[in-house]
């Protein structure tokens, strides 16, 4: 009996559960996190269907499902922290900690039904722009191919822990980790702990160990402004409210954007409107430290703001405690079982904790990715600093969009905000190649040098250029890379609408068969209303 032949779609359908067969799509986002599900949402809304998210691990939420250290939460109030379009009323605090944001976040997933979009255990390592097919063609970890009329990063920033080498490290007899890694096998009960960096993670998890350890030993290299702050419980009746009472949650998310806008204007323009926060961060030191020399120790040198503003009420308690020693000579080498200091003094210790942060800046010269002409994004990046036009598009590099790129970062408000804003640019510059029937897209050179010229003029007297400190937010030659210069209301006005002259349009081809363009009323509203001024 002749055996029908196989349809082109069940063709495509065998050779995408064939490992080594190219898995086609047309957009391919990298990341699952608030970015990457974020896109994957706004695609489904835009009428594409047709997209896959690679994600590097067994489960959805980056940041927020990688750093389970004790006392991970939001540093923004968690009604602004999360979705415009996915409002929540049962946020069980201000400021909510890290179980319910990722559970946020897998709820988000399931509801959007997303999972089905997502390969897991994907790790993206490369990949390259083939100029023939005005096609990307990706690679994971494994060497699964993919290939893509769209890319889009949305990898953020904060998942590359960085961790300082120190001599003598290889011959520590105890255990040492990174609190984005944190080691839950270890029980640090009665142990002999040092706690290497007071960043905002340290800030957190330090007052959760301090009375469990046996002693605790805080390496602090610079002392951050920390203010105090108390967390609020949103009790079962306020959360009715909030779900009963029309507008009610609306006033609430714009009334915390609007405070938190608030300070953009001191940090942008006006560094010595700061001093008013140093007064409340040096009276906040003295309210909880006791020890003169200790109180000294902890005052920062540098205007606040220059590095990001901490928020903690137990902080200091924990610096107080009679089992922490702040240290604040140098490490010079690690023994077998303790830390050196550059003064001599030998620390016993049985675990190092590193508070060190991320890779920022350098996350984005890690990624492998070859552009027209063969150009290699990461040679240009190393050379010229990291750049793009508007943060989302670089020039030479068509169909490519990276979430939370170059100086998009933010020192004051909900970086959710500016992913959804950039969000709707990308579906916006997708829409553009559609109408005019192109295969590709790409910023002008000019038209991206112009931007960065005058984003970096803005920043030349903002406090992260002239506060006086060194900071992740400035590479190797003193350029802030990676925050924005100005209001967030301002970015989201410039990502409303893609300018056609800022960009090359390059290829031609049939229009695909999805819907090229889609009423505004289908995009998730954004925090308020399209009636900002224009001229704002």
């Amino acid at each position: 009996m002749t055996q029908p032949k196989p349809s082109r779609r069940t063709k495509k359908a065998a050779a995408q559960q064939d490992s080594s067969a190219p898995v086609h799509t047309r957009v391919l986002v990298i990341g699952s996190g608030f970015s990457g599900l974020g896109m994957g949402i706004s695609l489904q809304k835009a009428g594409i269907d047709d997209y896959i998210i690679l994600e590097k691990a067994s489960e959805v939420g980056g940041t927020w499902r990688d750093n389970t250290y004790p006392g991970a939460a939001c540093d923004v109030p968690t009604h602004l922290y999360s979705y415009s379009f996915e409002p929540r009323d049962n946020w069980s605090q201000l400021f909510s900690k890290q179980p319910e944001i990722f559970d946020y976040l897998k709820e988000v997933a399931d509801k959007y039904n997303l999972r089905p979009h997502i390969r897991f255990g994907q790790n993206m390592t490369r990949g390259y722009w083939d100029e023939s097919e005005n096609r990307w063609h990706a690679f994971a970890s494994d060497g699964q191919e993919y290939v893509a009329q769209f890319v889009v990063s949305a990898i953020g920033a904060l998942h590359v822990p960085s961790i300082p080498h120190l001599e003598g490290i290889e011959d520590f007899t105890g255990v040492a980790f990174h609190s984005a890694q944190w080691n839950h096998d270890v029980d640090l009960t009665g142990k002999r702990v040092a706690v290497i960096g007071t960043g905002a993670s340290a800030i957190q998890f330090v007052p959760e160990i301090v009375d469990r350890v046996g002693s605790l030993a805080l390496f602090q290299r610079t002392a951050p402004w920390v203010l105090p702050r108390s967390n609020v419980d949103f009790p079962a009746g306020f959360q009715r409210a909030l779900r009963r009472v029309p507008g009610l949650r609306f006033a609430l998310r714009n009334g915390i954007y609007w405070s938190a806008e608030s300070g953009a204007y001191a940090m942008n323009r006006r560094p010595g409107l700061l001093k008013g926060i140093e007064w409340i961060g040096r009276r906040h030191i003295r309210s909880q430290i006791s020890d003169p020399v200790v109180q000294e120790k902890l005052t920062p040198d540098y205007r606040a703001g220059c590095k990001r503003l901490l928020g903690s009420n137990t902080y200091y308690r924990a610096i107080e405690n009679p089992k922490t020693e702040l240290v604040t000579d140098p490490i010079e080498r690690v023994t077998a079982d303790g830390i050196v200091t550059k003064d001599g003094v030998e620390r016993k210790v049985d675990a190092i904790i590193y508070g060190t942060g991320f890779h920022v800046i350098d996350s984005f010269t890690n990624l492998s990715i070859k552009g027209r002409d063969g150009e290699d994004l990461t040679d240009r990046w190393t050379k010229e600093g990291v750049q793009a036009h508007r943060g989302i598009t670089v020039a030479g590099v068509p169909n490519a969009f990276f979430l939370l790129g170059p100086n998009t970062g933010l020192g004051h408000n909900s970086i959710v905000f500016m992913i959804e804003s950039q969000i709707h640019y990308v579906i916006e510059t997708m829409k553009l190649v559609d109408a005019n029937g192109v295969a590709a897209i790409a910023p002008r050179r000019e038209a991206q040098d112009r931007f960065n010229e005058k984003l970096q003029s803005n920043l030349a007297g903002s406090v992260w250029n002239t506060g006086g400190c060194e900071s992740w937010y400035l590479d190797e030659h003193g350029n802030n890379r990676t925050l924005w210069a100005g209001f967030t209301w301002q970015y989201w006005l410039q990502t409303r609408r893609v300018d056609v002259s800022e960009y090359e349009l390059i290829g031609r081809q049939p229009a695909p068969a999805v819907r090229p363009t889609v009423p505004a009323a289908d995009y998730p509203p954004q925090t308020f209303p399209d009636t900002l001024p224009v001229n704002a």
